[in-house]
């Protein structure tokens, strides 16, 4: 068999410690590779796999081998054809999502599909479920479609079938999501569509259906192994269950510390179950690593011994004691991120490091519009993993559109973007029609949305939506100059009612770009305090050499930007960990059960550990989240922290910058260690206005208070202004300065 192998004098246990030569040669009956957090596991499961090949004579394509993205597959295939040469091309080696569907590709007929059937993504879904909503006459505002979507998902991820779902129904809505499940099921089979939630259900419907199906596939894979086992849910349990039935050679590799997927269907019972599960399982511990210094080893291992559900481990390394873990406590997200930018800086320059060697991670998306303000100003490179540049997002794109129309009504890709945004009823078709009467009358899209009465192609009604979008459009136009420019993206916003229809969808997707919208108009407040000539056109500006140029960013020497759960299975010399805040990060849904407390503990730890040199932990005693100022206390990961150690600094406001903020709103901060750095901060304190104080406004210049309306973030204030006349501002947004 040898003579198959292009590579037959590679040594597959040379640079293995003991336990992982033993985990590598231990060949039959099932096994699980408990790994630690850089212990080397891919290092691992590729050398057992090369070593069944080359030396277990068993056959590639006997060997199924799991992961959870196509990119750790690739990496996979290339790491095991290098060890065993060109004959390891016929294993199966996939994500369990690419692996169901090649079955399905073969066995579809079985279980009433054909053998072309598509597959729906998440839009398709959303989609496809208005059209049941309409059917059924069901209000979409009672039944978000996305919700809906979300709850079958999830049912499917615990194998519970439409019609074991509406069974169990116990309340009115269950019973209506449960009906809809069912309707749903039937529909994808009527137009020969699975969804990705089907790809890993519809084998095992396949298997239950068809003995002999079963038979032929735990048959053909007598080694199955699978990455990230801690990770995988119910239906991929039982996946796995019914393939290895016959042979039970079925290697796991997994570290319950590490699993941080509860939230989309992750069961961690399943590793520590795994030898309840498979009896005679052989436990190899890889508890050596390879990343970290021990100082860092040690405080991510205080912070997840607190967890009661979990196998007792204590990682170790002979990489050295290592620097101590600092912990800041600063004063808001802006001093933070003046924070972690001024760290990199000094860290190039006493350790010459490059930009690619620090990652800042953050619990949610929405924390990293102000770090991407703060590298930009720097002129520090930055590249955003796991998610788009925050000017990039959808939400914020679609904002930034009826900004860029308002200045520039000629711009018929913002027009397009929005026309329709949120929905109008004008379709593709309309537009396409507008667009001919523009082209042959020589004018823009704007100007023939005001003319669309012309247009009798367009259905009475549509043509009446699209002049009221005209009309939106034009009042904002010509008020213009009339607000500065954070003013006006807040009435555009409240006006569109964009953040209303997020809360009414009501998903943790949703709350998140409503999140992303208000930081957007958070951006537009500060950028009109710190910046000279700051009117709308400005901003756009900058945003669009954010979003279009590429500046002097090399992608490969850049600082990384990304969310703790995109962060699973990195490293770097340098991280910084942000929002260590109760509320935050562990984040306040979560304070429901400990379950999932104990997962978020589960995300420091990963957090913690992709870690190799050094170590920042920060937490804001203020920050901007849903729209308003939030007082926090510290995450109590950081006092389950041993304090022996960390260095713990407190970064706090200097007395003679706090008094000159009564006027400029703006102060500095100073450390108590590392006092050469300062920090910018802005503050969300209401000014103390009361009637007849003077104030002096941005753009309206001096005037006097003449009426007060409403309480705390919702007060209005009139003021008299001398030049501009009388004006009535939400106090929250803007910006007026008491002349004492």
């Amino acid at each position: 068999m040898t003579s198959d192998f292009e590579n037959e004098n590679v040594d597959l246990l040379a640079g293995l410690n003991p336990v992982q030569k033993e985990a590598v040669q231990h060949v039959d009956g099932p096994v699980l590779i408990h790994a630690g957090a850089g212990s080397g596991k891919t290092r691992v499961l590729t050398h057992r796999v090369a070593y069944l090949i080359k030396h277990a004579a068993v056959r590639p394509w006997q060997i199924l081998a799991v992961t959870f993205t196509n990119k750790a597959a690739v990496g996979m295939k290339e790491r095991i054809g290098a060890l065993a040469g060109g004959a390891a091309a016929d294993a199966w080696i996939g994500t369990f999502h690419s692996i169901s569907a090649r079955i399905l590709r073969v066995e579809a007929e079985k279980i009433g599909y054909e053998r072309n059937f598509v597959i729906y993504d998440r839009d398709d879904q959303i989609r496809f479920m208005k059209t049941i909503l309409l059917d059924l006459h069901i209000p979409d505002k009672e039944f978000p479609p996305a919700m809906v979507i979300s709850a079958i998902s999830r049912a499917k991820n615990d194998f519970i079938s439409a019609k074991k779902f509406l069974s169990g129904a116990t309340e009115r809505k269950e019973e209506t999501i449960g009906q809809l499940y069912m309707r749903y099921q039937s529909q994808l089979k009527k137009n020969n569509a699975m969804d990705f939630d089907d790809l890993l259900v519809n084998p095992i419907y396949l298997f239950e259906s068809d003995e002999n199906t079963l038979a032929r596939y735990s048959e053909k894979f007598r080694h199955i192994l699978v990455d990230e086992y801690q990770d995988t849910n119910r239906t991929q349990y039982l996946f796995l269950k019914k393939l290895s039935q016959t042979y039970q050679n079925l290697c796991v590799v997994g570290d319950d510390d590490q699993s941080i997927y509860r939230w989309r269907g992750a069961d961690i019972s399943n590793i520590l179950n795994i030898e309840k599960d498979f009896p005679g399982c052989k436990v190899f511990r890889l508890d050596q690593n390879y990343r970290s210094t021990q100082n860092i080893l040690d405080v991510a291992n205080s912070v997840v011994k607190n967890n009661v559900t979990r196998r007792e481990k204590e990682l170790w390394t002979e990489n050295g004691v290592g620097d101590r873990v600092v912990i800041f406590d600063l004063s808001d997200q802006i001093s933070e991120a003046q924070f972690a930018v001024n760290k990199i800086r000094s860290e190039m320059q006493e350790n010459a490091r490059n930009f690619n060697e620090f990652v800042m991670l953050y619990r949610t998306n929405a924390q990293s519009r102000v770090l991407e303000d703060a590298l930009r100003t720097a002129g520090v490179p930055y590249t955003i993993v796991g998610g788009l540049r925050f000017y990039e997002r959808k939400e914020v794109k679609d904002v930034l559109a009826y900004l860029r129309l308002v200045c520039n009504p000629r711009d018929s890709i913002s027009f397009k973007r929005v026309v329709n945004y949120p929905l109008r009823g004008i379709g593709n078709g309309s537009i396409r029609k507008l667009e001919v009467f523009a082209a042959a009358n020589g004018i823009s899209l704007m100007q023939s949305a005001a003319r669309v009465e012309e247009v009798t192609t367009i259905a009475p009604r549509i043509r009446k939506n699209i002049r009221a979008f005209f009309d939106l459009a034009e009042k904002y136009r010509t008020l213009k100059d009339e607000f500065t420019a954070g003013e006006l993206a807040r009435v555009i916003v409240d006006e569109i009612a964009i953040l209303k229809i997020f809360k009414e969808v009501g998903t943790e997707e949703a709350l998140g770009r409503a999140e992303n919208v208000r930081e957007l108009l958070l951006a537009i407040v500060n950028f009109g305090r710190t910046r000279e000539n700051a009117g709308l056109e400005a901003f756009l500006e900058e945003v669009s050499l954010i979003s279009d140029v590429d500046n002097w960013d090399d992608a490969s020497n850049a600082v990384t930007l990304m969310t703790i759960h995109s962060a699973k299975g990195l490293e770097f010399p340098v991280v910084f960990v942000t929002g260590l805040e109760e509320g935050l990060f562990p984040l306040s849904r979560t304070f429901l059960s400990d379950e999932e407390i104990e997962e978020e503990r589960r995300l420091f730890y990963v957090a913690a550990t992709r870690a190799e040199k050094k170590l920042y932990l920060t937490w804001a005693a203020t920050r901007f989240r849903f729209g308003e100022y939030y007082q926090n206390l510290p995450s109590r990961f950081i006092s389950e922290i041993d304090p022996e150690l960390v260095d713990r600094i407190r970064v706090q406001r200097s007395s003679e910058n706090r008094r000159s903020q009564l006027h400029s709103k703006s102060s500095r901060y100073s450390a108590k260690k590392d006092a050469a750095h300062d920090y910018d901060d802005f503050s969300g304190d209401l000014p103390k206005l009361y009637l007849g104080c003077e104030v002096k406004h941005a753009k309206f210049g001096l005037g006097k208070v003449v009426r007060m309306d409403g309480q705390g973030e919702m007060s209005k204030v009139t003021v008299r202004f001398y030049e501009a006349g009388e004006k009535r501002l939400l106090v929250k947004y803007a910006n007026l300065d008491i002349l004492v």
